[in-house]
């Protein structure tokens, strides 16, 4: 069995974040996203795992997970010249995962329950493909399936405008080789794009059997800042507390991770949070489900529901920020006004400068 793991496309709906970097590389709780995917993979047996980069972000994917030997995988990287949809993916890939049935992973998709379940249905039944499924409010927006009275999948369709039910494909698929020869059938969709839906379902109107399960635990697609935080919210819930950094008079309640070399200085700490590698609290309020990326600074200020980058500088904010986004090396800077009686939202991109 091997993976393939999803890191290209353009990241539009993240912008300004993915001006700079791959929407996958986006930390949740201190890890890259598509860190969690290499995980599960990881975690279910698979450790050959194709990474399908972009021309935009490849080399930044590839440095930041290099060999993958550091997360006991084999990385190959494969290069997507352009963004012509999944199934497309799956060509490019076809001639590292040959004839070897494979679990396809979308990056930018985070699990809680993981993925040894959809292998053991594999294992149980050999169908031609097993797709994971969860219930949205808004199935509109992704691949929908189809079940029958007992359950059974009977069809997708790609996001539908009359969606036939809420149950949405969450972007882990596990097919064998039979996926490559409905692939190479495919017309391009109406928007262009080689659809995995439409390969799936030439399996399905063949006869081939396809299955379908639910997530266990929750799942999010993190296509979106307020996904984002989302995520992290929900991965920051399952935190188990590690004090690593430096406390200097400040109060630590609740479940928190303090790297190495971070410094809490007259300061508190409501968790759970995530306090990265040589970052910086001083005079400040972290509220709940707040990370806080490595080398990042808040200085006199009050953050929470937020998530800084790598170097991200928050001082003399006179509102607490709420519910943000603030990117690497970016500076958001205010003059104290006493106090605080609203909250700033904010989605800043890297390197850029806010004064309020």
């Amino acid at each position: 069995m091997k993976g393939l793991l999803l890191s290209g496309g353009k990241g539009t709906r993240l912008r300004p974040l993915t001006f700079t970097r791959a929407k996958q590389l986006i930390p949740i709780a201190g890890k890259p996203n598509l860190v969690y995917g290499i995980e599960d993979l990881v975690s279910a047996g698979i450790s050959e795992i194709g990474v399908v980069v972009s021309p935009e972000t490849g080399a930044d994917v590839r440095g930041a997970l290099d060999s993958g030997e550091r997360f006991g995988a084999h990385l190959t990287y494969l290069l997507q010249e352009k963004p012509l949809g999944l199934a497309h993916a799956v060509l490019v890939a076809h001639g590292f995962l040959q004839d070897d049935p494979f679990v396809m992973y979308l990056g930018d998709n985070i699990l809680q329950g993981g993925i040894a379940h959809l292998l053991e249905l594999f294992e149980a039944k050999r169908p031609a493909a097993v797709v994971l499924l969860a219930q949205v409010a808004n199935p509109g927006a992704f691949g929908v399936a189809i079940l029958d009275a007992q359950g059974e999948l009977k069809g997708l369709v790609e996001k539908p405008a009359h969606p036939p039910s809420d149950l949405a494909l969450v972007g882990v698929y596990l097919f064998t080789e039979e996926i490559h020869a409905a692939i190479a059938n495919l017309e391009p969709s109406a928007r262009g794009e080689l659809e995995i839906t439409d390969a799936i379902q030439q399996l399905i109107t063949q006869g081939s059997k396809v299955e379908a399960l639910r997530v266990r635990g929750w799942w999010k697609d993190t296509g979106k800042p307020t996904d984002l935080l989302d995520a992290n919210h929900l991965v920051l819930s399952h935190l188990l507390p590690c004090l690593r950094g430096e406390i200097d008079a400040s109060e630590v309640t609740g479940n928190a991770v303090i790297e190495s070399g971070a410094k809490v200085i007259r300061s508190q700490l409501r968790g759970p949070v995530y306090i990265g590698r040589n970052a910086v609290i001083e005079d400040s309020y972290i509220g709940p489900y707040t990370s806080v990326g490595d080398g990042a600074q808040v200085l006199r200020s009050q953050v929470e529901y937020s998530i800084l980058l790598d170097g991200a500088r928050v001082k003399d904010l006179p509102l607490m920020l709420d519910r943000s986004v603030v990117g690497q090396d970016a500076v958001v800077d205010g003059i104290q006004i006493g106090a605080r009686k609203h909250t700033l939202q904010l989605v800043i991109g890297d390197m850029s400068r806010v004064t309020l």
